[in-house]
């Protein structure tokens, strides 16, 4: 039921940003008069759709006659059928949910009609215009994508505020790596600023900007120390393991019923301060040193071996207690979270806004800068498919959770889109800057082949993500 909320979810926030990105380039192509033939949620491959407003049974329900085939010559001069006649744009709803299009008239690219291709240019097609309009058409879904990512992020601000913890609040400090600590860390550092900036707020961008870096400044022992730094770290490096993040004092808060934590009679307030003998310092070590116990396992490991690893030693309160873990290699308890200062701060109908852009602003450049990293070895593998990004929504639905993770996912659409890859809008607006720099119009045979070549591209992207998706389910980490 989990996992179902979750594919609810991912289906959700797809449906809506793919309407509203092809929607941008929709307007665009209208308001430059362009012939737009189909508007598709989902793709309807081998022309098999859910639903479409072309359907003869659904024109029947609205008293329209049925939609009549049209035919065309070809070079040789022969009548080929080529779809139905042109009577306003076709609506549907494809049954492949991995994406959706428009088809625009006379525009090369995957949904490009090769017979239509090959008549005399017509004013309405997308080829007849001048390369600036045709620039703002390939651009419309980009620039739709970032707009709902501001309108959502302003009206989150809006309808539920904001609320952190300022790490000057974090009196227990930050828990650092052993690289960390290498590059002078240490252990209960409140972090105050990144470079002279303030920090506002503790999230996963601080690693981002740690990672870029020159000098952070930390409050140790009740004194501020500064942390030289290169300003040149790889941040995928500094995720695993976790650079910085919150310290948590390891003290049992609850137990959890018919769990192995309770079977050994582990209650409030108790102290776990060793895992087989290695000391536990806080919930952090203890969290760490249970995720490493499965990570032991080779590849070739029966069940016989996960229950011998199952099998721990637990000092409590300075006794020694046996306990065997569940599967999946859990105690069973909630740890006691600290009792932090937590800032609010609400926005109107007025200030949200602003707000609302500034998120989004700083998301786009994070998601900027994290794109260097799909070149590297460790990138790649970080690349996820549609099993990657189910995982990142949360069990239960959550509107506020839905709503950022979505404005973020309206933010990475649009980023990648804006990639100058042939067969994605960053690619055709590439050739529409060119043209506009150089007056020179790329002949029509070239812009099929760069389109096909993109096209490879984006399927071999799609692999990787897939591989990376199938390889994380079996817990293989190649």
């Amino acid at each position: 039921m989990e996992v179902l909320i979750q594919i609810l979810q991912l289906i959700a926030a797809f449906a809506l940003l793919i309407a509203l990105h092809e929607g941008g380039h929709f307007l665009a192509a209208k308001l430059f008069k362009v012939r737009v033939e189909k508007f598709y949620l989902f793709f309807d491959a081998w022309n098999i759709s859910l639903f479409s407003t072309y359907k003869n049974w659904f024109r029947k329900l609205r008293g329209k006659e049925p939609a009549k085939k049209k035919f065309i010559k070809d070079k040789n001069g022969n009548d080929v059928q080529d779809g139905y006649e042109y009577e306003g744009t076709e609506y549907g709803i494809g049954w492949l949910p991995l994406g959706g299009y428009v088809k625009i008239s006379g525009m090369i690219d995957e949904s490009m009609d090769l017979e239509q291709m090959k008549q005399d240019p017509q004013p309405w097609e997308f080829r007849t215009k001048p390369a600036w309009q045709r620039l703002i058409i390939m651009l419309g879904g980009v620039i739709m994508n970032f707009i709902t990512a501001f309108v959502l992020y302003s009206l989150v601000l809006c309808v539920w505020g904001e609320s952190y913890i300022e790490p000057k609040d974090m009196t227990y400090g930050f828990k650092f790596s052993e690289t960390a600590k290498q590059d002078g860390f240490q252990d209960g550092d409140i972090i105050l600023k990144i470079d002279n900036k303030p920090l506002k707020k503790w999230n996963t961008s601080c690693i981002r900007n740690i990672s870029n870096a020159k000098s952070v400044t930390v409050l140790r022992n009740g004194q501020e120390s500064t942390v030289s730094l290169s300003g040149k770290m790889n941040m995928l490096d500094m995720l695993d393991p976790i650079y910085a993040q919150e310290l948590m004092p390891l003290e049992v808060d609850s137990i959890l019923h018919g769990s192995p934590a309770e079977k050994i009679g582990l209650k409030h307030g108790d102290h776990i301060t060793a895992i087989n003998g290695k000391e536990v310092k806080d919930f952090n070590d203890f969290t760490t040193q249970l995720a490493t116990i499965p990570a032991s396992l080779g590849e070739d490991a029966i069940a016989a071996d996960s229950l011998k690893a199952r099998h721990i030693v637990l000092t409590i309160n300075g006794e020694d207690k046996d306990v065997v873990l569940t599967e999946t290699f859990k105690l069973g308890f909630q740890n006691k979270v600290p009792n932090y200062k937590i800032t609010t701060k609400t926005y109107n109908l007025i200030s949200c806004i602003p707000a609302g852009i500034d998120l989004g602003c700083e998301q786009i450049s994070g998601y900027v800068n994290d794109l260097k990293y799909i070149f590297t070895a460790k990138g790649a593998k970080s690349v996820g498919g549609p099993v990657g990004i189910v995982s990142i929504f949360p069990k239960a639905w959550d509107w506020l959770k839905f709503w950022m993770l979505t404005a973020f996912l309206s933010i990475a659409l649009g980023v990648m889109n804006l990639l100058p890859i042939p067969a994605l809008d960053g690619g055709h607006a590439v050739i529409a800057i060119w043209e506009i720099i150089t007056r020179k119009k790329p002949n029509d045979k070239f812009l099929e082949r760069v389109q096909t070549v993109g096209l490879w591209l984006i399927i071999a992207l799609m692999v990787l993500a897939t591989w990376n998706d199938i390889m994380r389910l079996l817990n293989i980490n190649l």
